[in-house]
């Protein structure tokens, strides 16, 4: 039979075809029948070798980009072709295949796999190892736990996590910047704050404010810019022995985070999440509310906010709530009459608003068979609990993997960062502060609200402080603080890019190198605006900081990997690595302005040149590195790490240094065959390290240049020699450190141990010696210093209850540290690092870094306070106070799951160190504390003797004032009175989770959708601080640690999140 496409030319022809067709037509109907007959939905449950649920196992159809994951419950849906073979995969489970029959049920239990019960960590460099290969000290976190917290800071959300690790918040603004310290100070000059590492690029943690003790401005640290719903986990690299590959930066050990990606072969998911949290003070100091305003206790005269005692801000005035009248700061309401003088309990809570932060994040995530990608964007907008300060960050970011062929890999990952704010608060002892007006100085009659509406306010009367801006309670030393946060403003922008390619070829089956690039940049404007009138700054005020920092790393690294027999396996690598680091600044500031409101360098007064400056600086560090691993039957490891590091920064002849380190684990459970139900994992480790640091070593301090500044002759500068001397001769620190530890997993680990002993010693510190002045110098650099930390992290994990439907996990860590300043050179016994007052901060030798120093207590030789005429005596010469090193660090975490709700707990604590209070100091000096109302009617008898007339000390008997007392007692002058046990135990983070179960959501496209309550800093369980938040700081540099300064109060805060996958 021939068939013919040619047009018919009789009937038969036209009947051939037509059954022709109908037979094709049938054919293709039972095919496409057939087809869609076999396609169908799979649906079941995972379960592990227990019978309890598995979360998060993935599942895709082989061969094709089909893929999901089980939910909450371990439940999943997919559809599938009889036939098929789905293939399920779960870290720590053994690879189970099953193929697709004739029923659409299919529950699945995977059993352990014992090589994989050994978890998998990041370390340096981002490379993945085993958890029984490494030979020192890493603590991983997920990034589930990281953005569960809505901490906006990521810092933060390590709180109580981490075994020795020291993190502290500066304050509850808007904003505000974290410090992280791991195993303590290593450096007197650098900030001693670890390397932050994001997907293996070296990113920049700095704080671009300049907050002091005295003012300045508080902005985020670098690290602050990741958006922690990217997160995928944090790997905390805490000592040298872990972190020396990375050489001359490695000195304080890194943190290395892994953001998120989408998987190969797994079909578009959507990811939404969104959460809305409130923030309140957290601790106000107690105020007495029986006396207001003033410096005598049977009168008040208020004039016009100067004469009488209406100047004065403290509270030793007349009693409160007793029917007296007085005219006061807004009699001006009633013609100059007297108004009641009444208490007023809640005028400062009520000057905090209620906090407000926003949290929104889409991400969107596949992958074909060879590539993969995920796309997200957030956006977190915060109003600060202080009138008029905000904060706001936006990401858009993306990871990209895909194979270019069997043996060519390339990934690319980027994000832009954009964060700001319209004002964020001045922090530090400062009129430009409001704490230090509304918590420091309140008088306690005054009524904060009044004063809120300031434009219908009258102005201050001419001839005070504050002329020309609305009326106050007091205008000798305050503004209206309305007015104040509302018309100085420090705004800031900041835009980010950090991103990184990467191209791994195999050159052998054993043989790969890696090229990759990576880059972090970023350019900040920072921008004070101060009102003429402003009782810092009476003409006015406008400056503009713009700053910007670049620094590509550059990287080629050689993998080879191989079996040398049956016993033995090696692993070398060997690579180099390239750094260029420009940073460029330029400030102007118009010191006062010509017309009001007009905020511009150009509108400097007549007669005054604005400040100019500017400053550029580029730095390069050339390295080469290697590191291997030689393992004996998968029990044994040597790990061995060498890096050589060329600095610009340093002279050529002390500019190449090499670090080593090498460490050594044994797996004792598989050396000794123990049974794998009973004993999962016990390994020990040790290892020996040595890592550099240049300190606080900037470009350009090599060799003496001269500066410049203004001269009375016309446009002429002047040139002249800098008062510190540069050191051609100056070299790296070096730091040298043993680790030795256990890792113990029981009953197939329900039972967790790590424990890790360290002892660390750091040498050459950089420091600024000074000298006499008759040289014609003031300092020089020198390495001279030697600093030792030793200690003890534990970290204790167990499951207490795993059954079907309830688990319940204990997670405790701890960690002490003992920190001495060993020695500072031939000549010098301290350093001191910051100063609050007359209170310093120091390095003094042979004791820990961060001694306090400063004015105390004349004592008898029996240790008694020495009073003279009922009051107590400063000591001849300054003391040490204390210290702010903490005795010991530790938290605990509640983990709770039943069935689909979650809960959770953490408490954290740091016992020990001391901390220098100003809130205290100025609180009992301006009588607005509550334990000033002690004696204020019938006088006090401090606690303490005397020298009677015969040269005996006999107890004090002689009566002063409540005012006398308190203003000599607790006076800036002896600072010994406000130094207070920095201890605290803080209730962290309480949640509450509930996870839709997934039989509800089976007719709609989400998969997953969970609802959640978050509290963050709820409670201060204990300490021995009054009146503050013993945890704060005024900012993250070394120079703010142990001193209280009047900063924004820490906050509380409760969220509500929710979640929903697609």
């Amino acid at each position: 039979m021939e068939l013919s496409l040619s047009p018919p030319t009789n009937s038969n022809n036209i009947i051939m075809k037509t059954k022709v067709n109908g037979i094709f037509t049938l054919l293709l109907a039972f095919v496409v029948h057939l087809t869609f007959a076999q396609e169908k939905t799979i649906s079941g449950t995972v379960t592990d070798q227990d019978g309890l649920p598995l979360p998060g196992v993935n599942i895709v159809v082989i061969g094709t980009t089909s893929g999901t994951q089980t939910d909450f419950d371990g439940n999943y849906s997919i559809t599938a072709n009889t036939g098929e073979t789905l293939l399920f995969t779960y870290v720590g489970q053994t690879n189970k295949k099953v193929a697709v029959g004739a029923s659409t049920i299919i529950n699945v239990q995977m059993s352990e796999d014992a090589a994989a019960l050994d978890e998998v960590v990041v370390t340096a460099l981002g490379i993945k190892k085993s958890e029984k290969s490494i030979g020192y000290a890493v603590q991983n976190v997920d990034g589930d736990d990281i953005a569960e917290s809505r901490e906006s800071n990521l810092v933060n959300a390590l709180s109580g996590k981490v075994a020795g690790v020291q993190i502290t918040n500066s304050s509850g603004a808007a904003g505000a910047s974290s410090r992280i310290v791991l195993r303590g100070a290593s450096s007197i000059t650098g900030n001693n704050q670890p390397l932050f590492i994001i997907d293996g690029i070296p990113i920049d943690n700095s704080n671009q404010g300049n907050s002091s003790a005295f003012g300045g401005i508080d902005l985020p640290n670098g690290a602050a810019d990741i958006n922690p719903d990217d997160i995928a986990s944090i790997s905390v690299l805490k000592g040298p022995n872990a972190a020396a590959i990375y050489g001359l930066r490695a000195s304080n050990g890194v943190i290395v985070i892994t953001t998120k990606r989408g998987a190969k072969g797994q079909d578009i998911g959507v990811t939404i999440s969104s959460s809305i949290s409130f923030e309140n003070p957290l601790i106000l100091p107690s105020f007495q509310n029986s006396y207001g305003q003033g410096n005598v206790t049977n009168n008040f005269d208020w004039v016009d906010g100067t004469n009488g005692n209406g100047g004065v801000d403290e509270s030793w005035g007349p009693p409160t709530d007793v029917g007296l009248e007085f005219v006061q700061w807004n009699s001006y309401t009633v013609d100059g009459a007297p108004l009641p003088w009444v208490s007023q309990p809640d005028n400062v809570k009520d000057f905090y608003e209620t906090g407000v932060s926003l949290n929104n994040n889409v991400s969107l995530s596949g992958g074909s068979e060879k590539s993969s990608f995920r796309l997200s964007f957030s956006g977190f907008d915060q109003k600060g609990m202080v009138p008029f300060t905000d904060f706001n960050r936006y990401t858009v970011g993306g990871n990209f993997t895909h194979e270019l062929s069997s043996a060519i890999r390339a990934g690319l990952n980027v994000r832009y960062i954009k964060s700001g704010s319209d004002n964020v608060v001045t922090q530090g002892y400062s009129n430009d502060n409001p704490t230090q007006q509304i918590n420091g100085f309140a008088g306690r009659n005054v009524d904060f609200s009044a004063l809120k509406d300031w434009r219908n306010l009258p102005l201050a009367a001419v001839g005070t402080n504050a002329e020309g801006t609305p009326i106050n309670w007091n205008t000798v030393y305050q503004n209206n603080v309305y007015w104040q946060l509302e018309t100085n403003t420090n705004a800031f922008n900041k835009d980010r890019v950090i991103g990184g390619a990467d191209v791994s070829i195999d050159l052998t089956d054993k043989l790969t190198v890696t090229g990759k690039t990576g880059i972090d940049y970023w350019t900040s404007n920072v921008t004070v605006k101060r009102a003429q009138g402003s009782n810092a700054d009476p003409e006015g005020r406008f400056s503009l900081d713009t700053q910007s920092r670049y620094e590509i790393n550059s990287e080629v690294l050689f993998s080879y990997s191989t079996e040398i027999n049956k016993d033995f396996d090696l692993s070398l690598n060997v690579g180099g690595n390239s750094l260029v680091r420009t940073f460029d600044r330029l400030q102007m500031e118009a010191p006062q302005l010509e017309l009001p409101g007009i905020y511009n360098i150009s509108n400097v007064k007549s007669g005054i040149t604005p400040v100019i400056s500017n400053y550029t600086s580029e730095q390069r560090i050339n390295s080469v590195y290697g590191f291997g691993q030689l393992g004996y039957k998968n029990m044994m490891f040597l790990d061995f790490t060498a890096r050589n590091d060329w600095a610009s920064i340093l002279p050529v002849e002390n500019n190449s240094f090499f670090y080593p380190s090498a460490t050594l684990s044994a797996v004792i459970s598989d050396i000794f065959k123990m049974p794998k139900d009973k004993v999962s994992l016990f390994k020990l480790r040790g290892g020996w390290a040595q890592v550099g640091s240049t300190g606080a070593l900037s470009p350009y301090q090599l060799q003496p240049v001269y500066e410049f500044s203004d001269s009375p002759f016309g446009s002429t500068s002047l040139a002249f020699f800098p008062s510190s001397l540069n050191n051609p001769k100056i070299g790296p620190e070096t730091t040298t450190s043993i680790e030795a530890g256990i890792d113990l997993r029981l009953f197939q680990n329900r039972l967790r141990l790590d424990a890790t002993y360290y002892d660390s010693t750091s040498e050459d510190l950089i420091v600024n010696v000074l000298v006499s002045g008759s040289s014609g110098i003031t300092s020089t650099i020198q390495n001279i210093g030697e600093m030792n930390n030793k200690g003890i992290e534990i970290q204790l994990g167990g499951t207490l209850v795993r059954t079907d439907n309830l688990s319940v996990d204990l997670d405790l860590n701890f960690g002490k540290n003992n920190n001495e300043v060993v020695s500072l050179g031939d000549n010098l016994e301290t350093l001191v690092i910051g100063s609050q007052w007359n209170v310093n901060t120091e390095a003094r030798v042979g004791l820990p870094y961060g001694t306090l120093y400063g004015p105390a207590f004349e004592r008898s030789p029996d240790g008694e306070v020495v009073y003279v005429n009922g009051l107590p005596q400063i000591a001849d010469e300054n003391k040490v106070l204390g210290d702010i090193q903490p005795d010991w660090t530790g938290g605990a975490n509640l983990t709770v799951n039943y069935k689909n709700f979650s809960f959770g707990a953490l408490v954290d604590a740091k016992i020990g160190g001391d901390i220098y209070s100003i809130t205290n100091t100025w609180g009992r000096y301006g009588g607005i504390l509550e334990e000033t109302l002690i004696g204020r009617e019938t006088g006090v008898v401090g606690d303490g003797v005397k020298l009677n007339s015969e040269g005996v000390y006999v107890p004090n008997d002689v009566v002063v004032s409540a005012k006398q007392y308190n203003q000599n007692s607790f006076s800036n002058a002896i600072a010994e009175s406000s130094v207070f046990d920095a201890s605290y135990v803080k209730l962290r983070q309480v949640s509450i989770g509930y996870n839709i179960p997934s039989k509800l959501l089976i007719n709609t496209p989400v998969k997953s959708l969970t609802f959640s309550v978050v509290g963050r800093n709820l409670a201060i369980l204990h300490k021995n601080a009054p009146h503050i938040d013993p945890e704060s700081a005024f900012s993250d540099s070394n120079a703010s640690q142990g001193l209280e300064s009047g900063q924004i109060p820490s906050a509380r805060s409760v969220g509500f999140n929710i979640n929903a996958k697609f």
